[in-house]
């Protein structure tokens, strides 16, 4: 059996943006509250307690998608750190699956490695990510995760467009290579291209052997399952984008005033459309 740990949270969290700054002062009161069972949420007693009126309350709760504050407070009773049994075979194996992915994760992640590639990161003046398939769906994420800090990268997820990119690369450069299987023949020739043009070069993979540590400075292990290059239940690009996720905050701390600047202007320079 599956258990979980199910509270109101994520729900009051979906609907925060949309609240007056009377009604976020109710929100945050219940995502801090703790031992739900021993307190004393009656409608009267809250809005004294936080200065706010019964209809502040009726319309939290309507925002958060109740009918009233009473089926709100029941829910909220219920539900907080209550653990829920998983009838369904389908939800549990997927959950189960990326549950195993996390933990895989944890032991395969290397924080010497996360900052060695935030050196590369630093070092370069182009970054090239190279990817097929799903493993190019990543690609793309990664380069809009790390443009947004302003590292001028490019995701090239066509064989011909990597073929191309050849003449592009030098010892200036960075490619980072992702495949899950590590037998991506268009990425893997790419790498062993850039690596002998004297670029760096990374490869993220769930597999390893001689062949491909040869053309790698360095070579991230991410976690994988039974069948997950094959995209069978759960996203192949969930292990590549958590890992990416953390060299991401190391990168990020790196230098965080300017990363921060960069991402900032970034989403000014969006919201001008």
């Amino acid at each position: 059996m599956v258990y979980l740990e199910k509270n109101m949270i994520p729900i009051i969290e979906s609907v925060y943006d949309n609240l007056t700054p009377t009604e976020k002062s109710v929100a945050d009161y219940f995502k801090s509250l703790k031992n739900v069972e021993s307190l004393d949420l009656s409608a009267e007693y809250v809005s004294q307690l936080l200065f706010v009126s019964l209809a502040t309350l009726t319309r939290f709760a309507k925002k958060c998608g109740f009918a009233g504050y009473r089926q709100f407070i029941f829910d909220f009773q219920q539900q907080q750190f209550q653990s829920t049994q998983l009838e369904h075979n389908l939800t549990k194996s997927v959950l189960l699956d990326y549950e195993e992915i996390l933990k895989n994760t944890y032991s395969l992640i290397n924080e010497a490695q996360c900052q060695r590639i935030v050196s590369l990161l630093n070092d370069t003046k182009r970054v090239y990510i190279y990817g097929m398939g799903s493993s190019g769906v990543a690609a793309q994420e990664i380069k809009l995760r790390f443009m947004r800090l302003g590292l001028v990268c490019e995701a090239i997820t066509d064989d011909h467009m990597i073929k191309m990119n050849r003449v592009l690369i030098d010892e200036s450069c960075l490619v980072i290579g992702v495949s899950i299987s590590g037998k991506t023949n268009s990425v893997i020739s790419g790498l062993s291209y850039a690596k002998q043009a004297g670029a760096k070069t990374i490869l993220i993979t769930s597999k390893q052997n001689e062949d491909v540590r040869s053309i790698c400075d360095e070579l991230v292990l991410v976690a994988s399952i039974v069948s997950l290059e094959k995209g069978n239940i759960i996203s192949p690009q969930f292990p590549i984008l958590v890992t990416i996720d953390i060299v991401y905050a190391f990168y990020m701390d790196s230098n965080r005033s300017v990363h921060s600047d960069n991402f900032n202007n970034t989403l000014n320079a969006l919201n001008l459309e």
